[in-house]
């Protein structure tokens, strides 16, 4: 009951956000871990996998609101935060943009659940579920490349 409670809500939201385009401000993370894979979340009201992140509340800064982000949704507790871009999103109508941050060193920590999130999981990159958000992949492809070009001194 919740789950639908939550979906018809996203749903509504939406609608606000095509009518009132609010500006909003929101942070996502590629969490790499020491078998290189990346951490993905299943919303309850999404039958998509993101990267972990959410909306940044007022007072607070990028790297405060990751940090809290990843605790609650999945109980990562963050080491090595670094900035990897900047992206605008206007798919659901909002002015989104949103800090991407690469975070590492890091390890899953006791998590108590959240009513938004129905699971997390790490993924080997070259192995997502098929049902990865398209904005997601994009970002997840972006990582691999700069890698790529990193170990071949590229970048």
């Amino acid at each position: 009951m919740k789950h639908k409670i939550l979906n018809f809500g996203h749903k509504i939201l939406r609608i606000y956000w095509r009518i009132f385009k609010p500006l909003t401000l929101g942070v996502r993370a590629i969490v790499i871990d020491e078998k290189n894979r990346i951490l993905l979340v299943k919303h309850t009201y999404e039958n998509y996998w993101f990267l972990p992140g959410g909306g940044v509340k007022k007072g607070e800064t990028f790297e405060q609101a990751i940090i809290r982000e990843l605790r609650e949704e999945t109980g990562y507790e963050v080491n090595t935060i670094e900035l990897f871009g900047v992206y605008n999103n206007t798919y659901e109508g909002k002015r989104d943009t949103v800090v991407v941050f690469i975070c590492k060193d890091g390890k899953l920590g006791e998590f108590s659940g959240s009513p938004e999130i129905e699971k997390h999981e790490f993924f080997n990159t070259n192995d997502l579920p098929e049902n990865t958000s398209k904005g997601m992949r994009r970002r997840i492809e972006e990582y691999c490349g700069s890698i790529k070009a990193k170990n071949f001194g590229i970048w």
